[in-house]
């Protein structure tokens, strides 16, 4: 494998979608996970309860962590240090974007990302392509809609994508930020 992954989950606190109440990260190099990283996002809104039964987070779980920007100053080398993925990457990037464009952080225009749910319909026709569908498929463990175990697995898959011969390039986008 050539490039550098950063596979990332996050957590969402309403239905706006304009937030995170966590974030998972699971790092690949060469062909492995080789740094994981997760934190609780104190998202300075409120929590829908379909979104707290969904993730079992809540005000009180994330009273004192960090806020977004106070998270973005750990993890932006992180994310600036490879080319971005997840599982309906578009979801994930979306609230990226939008945590971003609300404190007025400034970071890049563009992103290079993949989905594992686009390549898996390649690489895995015929099955559905949830994530605890393709974990059950692949053996993987997942604790779902928990960021830290979501990020995990995604990496799990997309190594297994790679090992069954998905091409990289093929499946590299680019995600406009702003």
């Amino acid at each position: 494998m050539m490039y550098r992954y950063i596979v990332f989950d996050v957590e969402t606190p309403n239905r706006y979608n304009n937030r995170m109440s966590a974030i998972g990260i699971a790092v690949i190099e060469n062909g492995a996970v080789t740094e994981e990283y997760f934190s609780y996002v104190d998202p300075q809104t409120f929590f829908d309860r379909f979104n707290t039964q969904l993730t079992g987070i809540d005000k009180n779980t994330v009273a004192g962590a960090p806020t977004f920007p106070e998270l973005w100053e750990k993890i932006e080398p992180i994310m600036s240090s490879g080319v971005l993925a997840a599982h309906n990457a578009v979801f994930d990037l979306g609230v990226l974007k939008k945590c971003l464009q609300a404190y007025d952080i400034e970071w890049k225009s563009t992103v290079k990302y993949c989905c594992t749910v686009q390549m898996g319909r390649k690489v895995l026709p015929g099955i559905s392509h949830k994530l605890n569908v393709l974990c059950e498929h692949y053996g993987i463990a997942l604790d779902h809609h928990k960021a830290d175990s979501d990020s995990r697995a995604c990496a799990e898959i997309l190594l297994r994508y790679f090992e069954s011969g998905a091409q990289e390039r093929e499946h590299i986008r680019t995600f406009r930020l702003v």
